[in-house]
């Protein structure tokens, strides 16, 4: 299943959720959108394409319905848990 991860679907959907800007879904956050490229790949704030059901759980790889934007520290920090840790209220108002 790996490879396919690397198959024009798959970059297709990443590109799309990409162009929609979201804040990270884990921790409700802005994401670095700006970085791209091989940084990317080892930046804590950049994005990636996240499972909100996990493959490992049986979550679809292309469903658009089942991608979610998140920070790779986010994403890499749930693994392939379901439960999503609320963030913390902000003590600023």
């Amino acid at each position: 299943m790996a490879g396919i991860r690397n198959g024009r679907p798959y970059r297709r959907l990443t590109v799309q959720q990409r162009a929609l800007r979201l804040p990270c879904w884990l921790c409700g956050h802005n994401i670095a959108y700006e970085i791209r490229g091989v940084l990317a790949g080892k930046h804590p704030d950049a994005f990636t394409l996240d499972h909100e059901t996990p493959l490992s759980l049986g979550g679809s790889l292309l469903d658009p319905a089942n991608a979610r934007s998140a920070h790779r520290r986010c994403n890499s920090a749930r693994g392939n848990r379901t439960t999503v840790k609320q963030p913390r209220a902000s003590r600023r108002w």
